[in-house]
């Protein structure tokens, strides 16, 4: 007698490996998206904390550049992420005299994120 796995055998296996796969994977998709939203409200709410804390230790004023809250010694924040695409997010940092906007925007809606978060001067997250 032949040792070995029939076709029938094989075919049983790909077809529950297949079965797992199709449960599986929109739950890793699902998963990667909520990620990445939470990562895009921490990076605004430390945004939004880097300029509040610098408008304490400066008076009341806001910062003007981003470079205000990169470039002090010692830093407010260390990394950059105005005009860059970050974990399937895009962010856009207004600042002006008195108030600042920072606008976390998905580069895909549904794919790489669900919704556009904005956060404004006192730190309120919407």
């Amino acid at each position: 007698m032949k040792k070995g796995f029939t076709l029938v055998e094989i075919m049983i296996v790909v077809a529950i490996i297949a079965l797992l796969a199709a449960i599986a994977i929109p739950n890793l998709l699902r998963a990667k998206i909520s990620a990445n939203d939470a990562l895009a409200k921490g990076k605004l709410r430390t945004l939004s904390t880097a300029s509040e804390t610098f408008a304490t230790t400066n008076s009341g004023n806001y910062p003007l550049q981003i470079t205000s809250l990169t470039g002090a010694t010692p830093p407010y924040m260390s990394q950059n992420p105005c005009g860059q695409t970050m974990s399937g997010y895009t962010y856009t940092c207004t600042f002006a005299a008195g108030s600042y906007t920072f606008v976390a925007t998905p580069v895909t809606a549904g794919t790489s994120g669900t919704a556009t978060y904005t956060i404004t001067t006192g730190g309120v997250l919407q």
